[in-house]
């Protein structure tokens, strides 16, 4: 008799990192069954949501709000990303470098916004890209 090796998964991390996604307009109640919708998102780790905003100065558009409740925007669902072995030490050091090419100034809707910085913090903190569906219309209007 053989005796096989079971293989367990590699634990990715400790942390969750979650997408928290939002309807920037009421259309998106519609538009979301049709793969389309206009959306807002942010990164929440450690009970910390990051996202990105637009403002006129060189200083970063990184901002922190308290999970699920970014102010003008309407919360919409908080999809698991995956998982990651930083502390919030680590994952604010990482923002921090991250906020280097994220100023205020060089938000753009179609080429560098919110959903684009938060594929950015979800490859650095967990490996993986965010759903395709959350910045289509932004890859689309590119065409």
């Amino acid at each position: 008799m053989i005796c096989g090796v079971i293989k367990r998964k590699k634990k990715t991390g400790s942390h969750p990192v979650y997408l928290n996604v939002y309807d920037i307009t009421p259309m998106n109640g519609y538009a979301y069954w049709f793969g389309l919708g206009i959306y807002h998102s942010g990164v929440q780790v450690h009970g910390v949501e990051y996202a990105f905003g637009a403002h006129e100065y060189t200083t970063t558009g990184i901002f922190e709000v308290e999970p699920k409740r970014c102010p003008g925007f309407m919360f919409r669902k908080s999809i698991l990303i995956g998982r990651t072995d930083l502390g919030p030490r680590e994952v604010r050091t990482f923002m921090e470098k991250l906020s280097e090419e994220y100023a205020g100034n060089t938000y753009n809707l179609i080429t560098k916004n919110c959903n684009h910085f938060c594929n950015d913090a979800c490859l650095g903190l967990a490996g993986k890209s965010i759903p395709h569906w959350v910045n289509r219309l932004a890859r689309l209007a590119e065409l």
